[in-house]
């Protein structure tokens, strides 16, 4: 299995919303791929209340690599990653294997 975690800086404002209206859209696009796009075991996004660099964080788990892989090139995921570079001002991120 392995394990890819996202944080994302958001910018203040963007498409006519908030930062919190936009990590919300962000949790709520997100989560809903699980089911839709095989391979993930768990999605979650967390959205930062105690302040900090960042302001959202997506912890996942993937049967394997190459599910991660077969994911991010996932047409459905990449509906998802084009609305949160319109929204995001920086990422960081790791994957390792559990």
């Amino acid at each position: 299995m392995v394990r890819h975690i996202v944080f994302w800086k958001l910018k203040e404002e963007a498409c006519g919303n908030t930062k919190l209206e936009n990590a919300k859209i962000i949790k709520e696009k997100l989560e809903a791929l699980q089911g839709k796009i095989p391979g993930i075991i768990d999605m979650q996004v967390g959205i930062n209340e105690n302040g900090g660099e960042y302001d959202a964080a997506l912890i996942s788990t993937f049967e394997s690599m190459d599910a991660l892989k077969s994911y991010d090139s996932h047409p459905e995921h990449l509906k998802v990653r084009e609305f949160v570079k319109t929204v995001r001002e920086s990422r960081a991120s790791v994957d390792f294997n559990i």
